[in-house]
């Protein structure tokens, strides 16, 4: 279903498909008009719309958001309806907390008096899915239920709490799964400013965490921080450059990530004071841009197009690091590089992974493997029935393949000797022509046949994700199936590894691991 934005100056507002992006990032500097955006947008959506603030739940405690689907709202018609419950509690999380418990108390009262069956299983409340999710966020500690009250204890310990004792990182995680389980059904969760309250280290986990809670909805995140916006992997983000008041509309544009870095790009990537990594893709559409961040999350990670422009950007920021003191570094797929041009590369900080291209990754063994333990399948079955499939295709394509290799090796060498000094052009002609006996291509070919006969008789599964360029390859090899998934589609399998990533649990611990071998080094440590 798509979601209008409000007027844009000078063009057409634009809509978003919500059913292939959940998540929409309004980025923007501070006074460049977001807030007002978000405002506009929440308006337009009506109750459809549903707004969070953890900035409002801490300070704000005496201006309620009248929106019908609000909490504040939300809070009065149960103060209404049951004639029993405080009408006096101000805070938004405490009004969260009241809803919660007297929901609890709601079911407990039905399950006595309606006379539930014995052992039978009744959903969780949204105060279980509350104590779950925190607790998973904070596991040294446990919640309460006592007396009317939410009280905090730490593990292992007698002392217990109230919740309005937490600390303000505590809170605002406690209000940000709190808020959304209170969200109108495929509603628009708008949230402002998310980073607020947050620790770095916990952000992306609290927020995949109440993306999973509420897989239903859409969420609008609208920041000033690109470190925050660098953890929305798939998502549309949009740049709000300014507002116009003559015309009620605003100055916006979706971000790419292509082309060459502009200076308020730059700007923006000082601001996030990581070191960074270029990338090769459009920063929207590419995988490139939807893995790498989700793998070197201690980088700024920005999509550049083509492998020369990551090569350039990465020459250019480091040298002017006088002006920055941050180390940019860049990953470019190997393709058909010798490993003298990978030594090459490595040497200026643009790191090549040990297989072909990006969608190899995807196709390295652990990576199968632990695809494949996700969906609780056979790890051995699934891997020798996909190495089997890639080692028949390889086969198939081998003198294709070997002829794609062997006309890099002639252009790089080529280029190589051209680029000598002649004193006229008589020895330039004389050079030319004895270029192609000295090359030998067909010798050359000949030889990258039998390197590549040897990887099949072998099975050599690794060597040939190395030089095997196939782009088909995720959907022709059938790993989704093998994994687990019900369709071979290419995007489902990818889509399966992303969010084991966000999860962050041993299968996604298994994958970073085979991603850091690929690049042959401990690739988080060294390239800082």
């Amino acid at each position: 279903m798509p979601l209008t934005l409000p007027p844009r100056s000078g063009a057409e507002p634009l809509a978003i498909d919500t059913d292939r992006y959940r998540q929409i990032v309004i980025i923007g500097a501070n006074g460049a008009g977001k807030t007002r955006f978000a405002r506009r947008l929440g308006s337009m959506l009506g109750e459809q719309a549903f707004r969070m603030s953890a900035l409002k739940a801490a300070y704000d405690r005496e201006n309620d958001d009248t929106s019908p689907t609000s909490v504040d709202s939300q809070y009065k018609a149960m103060v209404a309806a049951s004639g029993i419950i405080r009408h006096d509690i101000k805070g938004e999380l405490e009004r969260i907390i009241a809803l919660m418990l007297n929901e609890e108390m709601t079911r407990l009262l039905s399950q006595k008096y309606l006379g539930e069956k014995q052992g039978k299983r009744t959903p969780p409340t949204r105060l279980d899915r509350l104590i779950t999710a925190w607790t998973d966020i904070f596991p040294d500690n446990r919640i309460l239920v006592e007396r009317g009250k939410l009280l905090i204890g730490a593990s292992g310990s007698d002392d217990i709490y109230s919740s309005a004792q937490l600390s303000t990182g505590e809170s605002a995680v406690m209000y940000y799964i709190g808020a959304s389980l209170y969200a109108p059904p495929s509603g628009v969760v708008i949230v402002e400013s998310p980073e607020s309250f947050l620790h770095p280290s916990t952000m992306q986990q609290v927020w995949d965490k109440v993306e999973r809670l509420r897989p239903d909805c859409t969420f609008v995140y609208v920041t000033h921080d690109i470190n925050f916006a660098t953890t929305r992997g798939d998502s549309k983000i949009i740049w709000v450059r300014g507002f116009r008041p003559e015309c009620d509309s605003w100055d916006y544009e979706e971000v790419q990530g292509t082309g060459a870095i502009s200076e308020e790009m730059m700007m923006a990537i000082l601001g996030a004071r990581k070191p960074v990594m270029f990338i090769e893709g459009d920063g929207v559409n590419s995988i490139d841009a939807k893995l790498y961040p989700m793998i070197f999350d201690r980088f700024t990670v920005k999509s550049l197009g083509s492998c020369d422009r990551v090569i350039e950007a990465t020459r250019t920021f480091n040298s002017i690091k006088g002006l920055h003191n941050l180390e940019a570094v860049g990953i470019v797929d190997r393709d058909r590089r010798s490993a003298e041009e990978v030594n090459y590369l490595r040497g200026r900080r643009v790191y090549v992974p040990d297989v072909a291209e990006i969608e190899n990754i995807f196709m390295l063994e652990e990576v199968i493997r632990a695809v494949a333990a996700h969906f609780r399948r056979n790890e051995d079955e699934a891997f020798r029935t996909v190495s089997r499939r890639i080692i028949k295709l390889f086969d198939g394509d081998l003198r294709q393949q070997a002829l794609q290799h062997t006309r890099h090796r002639v252009k790089k060498t080529v280029e190589h000797r051209i680029d000598g000094r002649f004193a006229n052009i008589n020895m330039l002609e004389e050079h030319i022509s004895d270029l192609a006996q000295a090359i030998n291509p067909r010798g050359m070919y000949e030889e990258i046949c039998r390197e590549f006969r040897r990887y099949v008789q072998r099975g050599d599964y690794h060597s040939i994700l190395r030089v095997y360029n196939r782009k088909s390859m995720l959907s022709e090899s059938h790993v989704a199936r093998a994994c687990g998934l019900r369709s071979d589609d290419k995007r489902e399998y990818i889509r399966a590894i992303l969010n084991i990533l966000k999860d962050n649990k041993a299968e996604a611990r298994r994958i970073r691991t085979a991603v850091y071998d690929c690049f042959g080094l401990d690739i988080q440590q060294s390239l800082i």
